[in-house]
């Protein structure tokens, strides 16, 4: 009997007893047949080595099919026919053991999903600035964590710690996360590449965020004016270092000055002066810009393309701009966008005293003047291009009721009778250079 290269044995009634005193064969592989679990087989190796298997024929058609069901003896008789009786029922309602296994361990794992989710979905799609948004939160946090992990392995549980550990450095950002984690689960499924339903990222309770409006007064409204003109004429001093120690080859502290020059001065004021954002008035080209109609022609903004409003200081501000190249507001490149103005408005914001103040805070700024003029939320929301009124919405304890309206305009009356009337202040300030 041993001397094949395989051995079947009649199918029997195994017993831990059988199975106790059963020794390898010198050659060839011993199969034992159990009779009390369909299917079920322990085939034993020359080495010594044990191991179950449950054969069955799948519904869908095809020949015969194996699928293991671990050692012996870690895996014992009892044990055994459970996982055979289990997968005997799965086979009758319709599935394939075999090829579901397979199929698991041919999924990709998440890092792969997330780079297919990236350059499928969000890259056709979305604008730059979206996919680099997307790019970091699922590449620089995502990935580094749990990318080598089969993208269906993945559980709520570990997204929730993941969750968990951003959060503990930034909230908001935490929250971005799992949203964008979600839709990479949303495009899988869609393409079938995870089991239907299966999103870890869905149902983890997201930290509260804290609504952040900042408003600069009219007060800070001058004090900006202030430095604004300073920096484009005399420059603005450098922030002292008080923990640094003074070098020899330090400049000397009258020599330590920024000074703006025309274009970032100019953004600055058309950002307060439009509402605009900080992209749209860096990418803007001088093409863009109808002087006859007062109008900017944004091909491609946020909310896709709009024309917006110029009031007559903006108006005066782009043209006594030179034009230099194709951008209004000249970067280092004359035919590439400026990045950025963060090291402008640090040094900007540090000697006007606005605190925490964001260049994203001017288009607040620009938004609740008009509010609290009582201009109506529809108009103020048109403005800034808002596509939905929810987004106005934010500015809307910031309008001036009926009755506020009435007693301003009585008392502007009363202030003219008086000869008190006087200039506005944010007119003043940031019309233009003195």
């Amino acid at each position: 009997m041993w001397t094949h290269t395989g051995v079947s044995m009649p199918a029997e009634t195994l017993t831990a007893a059988r199975l106790h005193h059963l020794r390898a064969p010198p050659d060839g592989v011993l199969e034992l047949w159990d009779d009390r679990a369909r299917g079920l087989c322990l085939r034993v190796f020359p080495s010594g080595r044990a191991t179950w298997t449950f054969r069955y024929r799948p519904k869908s058609g095809g020949g015969r099919r194996r699928i293991g069901l671990g050692d012996f003896p870690s895996i014992g008789l009892a044990e055994a026919r459970r996982r055979a009786d289990r997968h005997r029922g799965a086979v009758s309602d319709g599935a394939d053991p075999q090829a579901e296994r397979r199929a698991q361990r041919e999924a990709e794992t998440l890092s792969a999903l997330i780079e297919r989710y990236l350059a499928e979905e969000i890259e056709p799609k979305k604008k730059p600035a979206t996919l680099a948004l997307y790019s970091h939160y699922l590449r620089k946090l995502v990935a580094p964590r749990l990318g080598s992990r089969k993208a269906h392995a993945v559980t709520l549980g570990d997204v929730a710690k993941l969750h968990r550990k951003l959060g503990a450095r930034t909230k908001v950002s935490a929250n971005r996360t799992v949203i964008a984690l979600s839709g990479v689960y949303t495009f899988a499924a869609k393409h079938r590449l995870v089991p239907e339903g299966c999103n870890p990222a869905r149902g983890i309770e997201k930290f509260k965020e804290q609504g952040r409006e900042r408003y600069l007064s009219t007060e800070e409204l001058g004090r900006l004016g202030q430095s604004l003109r300073l920096a484009e004429t005399e420059g603005l001093p450098w922030p002292r270092e008080e923990s640094r120690a003074i070098r020899k080859h330090d400049r000397k502290p009258e020599n330590r000055r920024t000074v703006f020059s025309p274009h970032v001065a100019a953004a600055f004021r058309l950002l307060l002066f439009t509402g605009c954002r900080l992209r749209e008035i860096l990418r803007l080209r001088w093409t863009e810009i109808d002087f006859e109609r007062g109008l900017l022609l944004l091909p491609d903004s946020k909310t896709g393309r709009k024309p917006v409003v110029l009031n007559a200081p903006a108006l005066q501000i782009l043209a006594e701009l030179p034009r230099i190249g194709d951008f209004v507001i000249l970067g280092d490149d004359p035919k590439k966008p400026r990045h950025d103005l963060k090291k402008p408005w640090d040094l900007l914001r540090h000697h006007a005293g606005l605190g925490d103040a964001r260049v994203h805070d001017l288009r607040h700024t620009h938004a609740s003047i008009g509010a609290g003029a009582g201009l109506g939320l529809p108009i103020i929301g048109k403005l800034l291009g808002h596509r939905h009124a929810d987004t106005t919405a934010r500015y809307a304890h910031l309008d001036a009721d009926p009755l506020r309206f009435a007693s301003n305009r009585i008392a502007t009356a009363i202030e003219t009778a008086l000869g008190e009337t006087k200039q506005s202040s944010i007119i003043a300030a940031f019309g233009g250079r003195r």
